[in-house]
């Protein structure tokens, strides 16, 4: 956790609501940090926009109206936004503070995680998407930061609205949105996002717990997209030789290259995971990687 108390936010009030106490981390579109909301007397997430994406009318325009719609998502795993605003150069966006970490330092503490713990984090998370799907919402951007796992066991999906906001920005450019790692075959050929690029992603997710690596690795970005768009995803089975054959096929299910024969949305690779859940042993279940 970054609380470097040289950023000038901190210890500022801003929008005259929103105490910043401490920075949490930086990422590539925002920085987060903890603050406390003066009117309610509540611990929140605050997520401020960087300046050069703040600047531009059009992304301030559009991150307002997702982050509006993405307000009214109501489930239990995602990550709930209570507020957006702006103030001076900040735009920023008030969310649900979840005391824990994520799923990136989960992996990179403890590298690959047993199948029932990586069938414990996904299934909360297919079944967030899910809810988004069905509301007519796409992540765009899975990956293992987006995942926030609580001191309370509870999982969260964090960033529904601010991708898409950014996509309208950065698509003229033909910059390619999203972890390349997790990027779908027909993200990267068209730029295309429906329900069944998350399902990939998620895919990319599983084996990347199942296993402790990325299924495809590069010297640059280039190189990982290349594998993505000409190469499957190899079977979790190959790097751990003790998974089971039906975690192999949830894996390959969820990252077909061809859209057209994977699940349809996250609801339907739920449904496939529970399945799959069910069909292995407790031995299966608790094999250690």
């Amino acid at each position: 956790m970054d609380t470097t108390l040289q950023d000038p936010l901190v210890g500022q009030v801003l929008d005259g609501r929103y105490r910043v106490e401490a920075r949490i981390a930086v990422g590539g579109m925002a920085t987060v940090y903890r603050a406390v909301d003066t009117r309610l007397d509540r611990v929140l997430a605050l997520k401020v926009m960087h300046p050069t994406l703040a600047t531009d009318a059009t992304f301030v325009e559009r991150f307002i109206r997702e982050a509006k719609s993405v307000a009214r998502l109501d489930h239990p795993n995602v990550v709930q936004v209570f507020d957006q605003g702006a103030e001076g150069a900040y735009v920023y966006l008030a969310m649900e503070y979840i005391a824990g970490c994520t799923l990136r330092d989960v992996l990179r503490e403890r590298g690959a995680l047993r199948p029932r713990a990586a069938l414990d984090i996904l299934e909360p998370v297919l079944a967030a998407l899910g809810a988004a799907h069905r509301a007519g919402f796409v992540h765009r951007d899975m990956k293992p930061e987006n995942v926030l796992i609580g001191d309370d066991g509870r999982v969260k999906v964090a960033d529904f609205g601010l991708v898409r906001a950014v996509n309208t920005v950065t698509s003229t450019t033909g910059a390619v949105l999203g972890t390349v790692s997790y990027l779908a075959p027909e993200q990267i050929e068209s730029g295309t996002a429906d329900p069944r690029v998350d399902v990939y992603a998620c895919g990319v997710v599983l084996y990347e717990m199942l296993t402790g690596a990325k299924p495809h690795d590069g010297d640059s970005p280039a190189a990982v997209l290349y594998k993505h768009l000409h190469e499957d995803v190899p079977p979790p089975s190959a790097a751990v030789p003790e998974l089971a054959f039906e975690l192999d096929e949830l894996v390959a299910a969820a990252t077909a290259r061809n859209p057209e024969i994977r699940p349809h949305d996250a609801v339907a690779l739920l449904a496939r995971a529970r399945e799959a859940r069910e069909s292995l042993s407790p031995a299966q279940l608790d094999a250690v990687p």
